[in-house]
């Protein structure tokens, strides 16, 4: 067996990983006979060796048995320098077993990083797609195993600083594989940096198109697609905690039509919110947010769109990059919004694309002179009755997306035309005018007609519209007011689906336990005056002296006309006994007074000392406390809130008493605040209106998307065309779940025997013509005519 072990490279190969030294001298045996067959190689390395590449792959796999040995140190050096000189002539296979030797002694760390990825690169020159693959493959693979447990950060600057390097270079498949594995790193999340980010934007301004266009899609490409909604039972069981949080707050004693509709519309809000969480984070982590100088890579790439003469398609990820930069970074591009507007037609190809562009290029800080053409050119090109309904739809979806980021772009007498749309017979017209009438409602009613305005929400009256330009500063966090109030804690833990409601049959219960809540928050106020000294204690004490003057008033009245009676009697007897006499009865009152007085000073010290110790005890429910919330008006809410978030720390349940706030604010409708005693001037609540008037806004006033889907302009409501196949599954599926045709009325005994008629359908046709020939006998001269009429039109129509 042991002559057979140097022709038999695996089953050596095995043994001397079994055993290193033992099989020494065979391992040494077969280098010489490799270094002999290399100095062959050398000749003619164009001819498919596979003597020389049956050593080399044996030497690569036994490579770390023998660490020590210096001849085989020099061999991942040999395989290098036959590379360089020879690779592009070398035999596929060959040149392919050699690279995967390099491979192999990398991956047992025999050879240095930066070596290998040079060898790479210079590889790439060669015309060998498969090995193209095999390099780029192990370029990712060997950085993320390098980064695997720790970051090597001194390593990962030099790679970077290589591939940067690479980007430069004149060979275009070198540049286009550089941009590639910097690309699948970040995807990787191995260099999910800044430096890498921008040195791919490097590359956006290429001269090679398929290179700019990598680049660009990788910062524009990758966030584009549906958005996908999670329904996971976690997710469900928060969305029924959530909404019975909410219903705590509006239950009432009687069910009316109102309250009904006003429960309703809390639960679309609730759910709403909640969908919107649950979205997946589109564009969260964007590249786009780690590029140093925007503003200088989106002039560059405008410059490059203006100049150059590129396909179409390419031209469209050029505006879409330019766009998402102007509007996630806030940029200043003027010239850019004339450019789109010179697209901005109805039989552009894909128009709904730049119209989305355009609505992404808008952020608060654009001035509405630039944006007020894109809007005319939108209005004049699409919202006109010379285009069908579906043009119209999109026009005034586009409308709708650049005014949400823009609200002061739009002028009084366009949108009073555009809303005026939502009369329309087309459900997608007047679907998106509603849309852009639901935005102007909350945004900046002023510009609305007086009966399209709508009803203010406590939300609204808070959070007021700004000016062009002002920004509103808050120093404290909208809705903390309500954890001035203690609460039970137990409103606010998630209740499983299993918990039924209350029935309506707690609702007096419940109702009762509201009337003595709300005794007891103003009884409270009162209490809080004395320990607080606030403007309440001060009207409390305003009243309480008016009571005081006015018993001590009463009292004086009637002491003194006692005594001007008895001064009359003694002016006709005595002058001396009158002095005396009123003296006397003066003396009494102001002794009365005084008792009074002290009277109600110690009843006022026991409140003070009794009071404070029921208030500490008393703890309110979360109906009662939103109650509380609302009639406060904003100043006083925003002192309230200001004071506790600056003197503690927010925990969880924290936020979510104020989200709950939130919400209710959102769908309650607004109402002028309890007067006080001498304020007349103070206006009367209006009676409420239902709240499933009221449209949920929350959709076309989310602001916070840094990119506009296409689903958000092409919502035409058209029940779109489908081919043959899909309506035929579809049929099928209907026949499946469908109850059968016929009489739905059976038999009343299954067990009897079939009438007559259902005979009839089981015999042949020769035993009941004589029938049908009788039936038609019968039959009167009106239906033979008619008969007769449509037999003779069907000839006419088939010759």
């Amino acid at each position: 067996m042991g002559s057979k072990l140097p022709d038999n490279l695996p089953q050596l190969q095995n043994l001397i990983k079994r055993d290193p030294e033992s099989y020494r001298e065979e391992f040494e045996s077969q280098y010489v006979f490799y270094v002999d067959t290399r100095e062959i190689f050398k000749l003619s390395p164009a001819s498919k060796d596979m003597k020389f590449y049956d050593l080399v792959m044996f030497l690569a796999q036994v490579a770390q048995c023998y660490p020590k040995d210096k001849d085989l140190q020099q061999f991942p050096n040999d395989l290098v320098g036959l590379l360089r000189t020879h690779g592009p002539v070398l035999h596929p296979e060959v040149r392919m077993g050699l690279v995967k030797a390099l491979i192999l002694l990398r991956n047992k760390d025999l050879l240095p990083p930066m070596l290998l990825l040079d060898v790479c690169f210079d590889l790439l020159r060669c015309q060998d797609k498969a090995l193209r693959k095999v390099l780029q493959l192990h370029i990712i693979t060997d950085i993320k195993n390098i980064n695997a447990k720790s970051k090597n950060m001194v390593l990962n600057r030099q790679l970077q600083d290589f591939l940067n390097n690479k980007l430069s270079d004149n060979h275009a498949v070198a540049v286009k594989t550089a941009l590639d594995v910097m690309i699948e790193l970040y995807k990787k999340g191995v260099w999910r940096d800044k430096r890498n980010v921008n040195i791919i934007a490097q590359a956006c301004y290429s001269k090679v198109a398929k290179i700019m266009v990598t680049a660009i899609k990788f910062f524009v490409g990758n966030d584009e697609g549906v958005v996908e909604e999670s329904s996971d039972s976690e997710s469900e069981v928060e969305n029924n905690a959530t909404m019975k949080k909410a219903l705590l707050a509006i239950r009432v004693n009687k069910r009316t039509k109102r309250k009904q509709k006003k429960v309703e519309g809390i639960k679309k809000t609730i759910q709403e919110t909640q969908k919107k969480k649950n979205k997946n984070l589109i564009f969260d982590y964007s590249a786009l947010h780690y590029i140093h100088d925007p503003q200088t890579l989106a002039e560059k790439i405008f410059k490059i769109f203006n100049k150059r003469n590129e396909r179409f398609e390419v031209k469209l990820l050029m505006m879409n990059i330019v766009s998402r930069l102007i509007g996630i970074h806030q940029l200043y591009l003027p010239n850019f919004y004339p450019t789109l507007q010179r697209f901005l037609f109805p039989h552009q190809r894909e128009v709904t694309k730049i119209m989305a562009y355009a609505a992404q290029a808008a952020h608060p800080l654009v001035p509405p002179d630039d944006l007020q053409p894109v809007l005319q050119a939108l209005t004049h090109n699409f919202v006109t009755e010379r285009y069908s309904p579906e043009v119209m739809a999109m026009g005034l979806n586009a409308i709708r997306e650049l005014c949400s980021r823009n609200i002061h772009a739009m002028n009084e007498d366009l949108l009073q035309d555009l809303v005026a749309y939502r009369n329309s017979k087309n459900k997608g017209v007047y679907s998106a005018a509603r849309s852009l009438m639901a935005l102007y409602r909350v945004k900046n009613p002023s510009l609305l007609a007086k009966k399209t305005r709508g009803m203010p929400t406590e939300l609204f009256m808070e959070e007021k519209p700004t000016q062009f330009g002002e920004y509103t500063a808050k120093s404290f966090i909208p809705g903390a007011e309500i954890l001035a109030f203690q609460t039970r804690n137990e409103d606010f833990k998630p209740a499983s689906d299993s918990e039924a409601e209350p029935s309506d049959l707690d609702d007096d219960d419940d109702d009762e336990d509201e009337e003595m809540e709300e005794n007891q928050i103003e009884e409270e106020n009162g209490e809080e005056c004395y320990e607080e000294g606030g403007s309440n204690c001060e009207d409390l004490n305003a009243s309480g002296a008016s009571q005081d003057v006015s018993c001590e008033g009463e009292e004086s009245e009637s002491d003194e006309y006692d005594s001007d009676c008895d001064s009359d009697l003694e002016d006709e007897t005595r002058e001396e006994n009158q002095k005396d006499n009123s003296s006397s009865i003066t003396e009494k009152a102001d002794t009365k007074n005084t008792e009074n007085k002290k009277k109600n000073k110690v009843k006022v010290s026991k409140k003070i000392k009794a009071k404070p110790e029921s208030s500490k005890a008393q703890v309110l429910s979360k109906k009662a406390a939103i109650r509380a919330v609302l009639k406060l008006t904003p100043e006083e809410r925003a002192a309230k809130a200001s004071d506790i978030v600056s003197s503690r720390f927010l925990t969880d349940e924290d936020y979510a008493k104020i989200e709950a706030v939130r919400i209710v604010k959102q769908t309650e409708r607004y109402r002028s605040k309890r007067a006080a005693p001498d304020d007349e001037s103070r206006a009367k609540p209006i009676k409420d209106r239902p709240t499933s008037k009221r449209q949920k806004l929350e959709e076309f006033v989310d602001t916070d998307r840094e990119f506009v889907p296409l689903s958000s302009i092409e919502m035409i409501y058209k029940k779109r065309p489908h081919d043959k196949a899909s309506r035929m599954q579809q049929m099928l599926e209907n026949q499946q779940t469908r109850e059968k045709f016929g009489s739905k009325k059976g038999r009343s005994n299954p067990f009897a025997s079939t009438t007559n008629r259902e005979k009839t359908k089981g015999k042949t046709y020769n035993m009941i013509k004589h029938k049908k020939r009788y039936a038609k006998m019968k039959t009167s001269f009106k239906d033979k005519q008619e008969r007769l009429k449509k037999s003779m039109l069907r000839q006419l129509k088939n010759s």
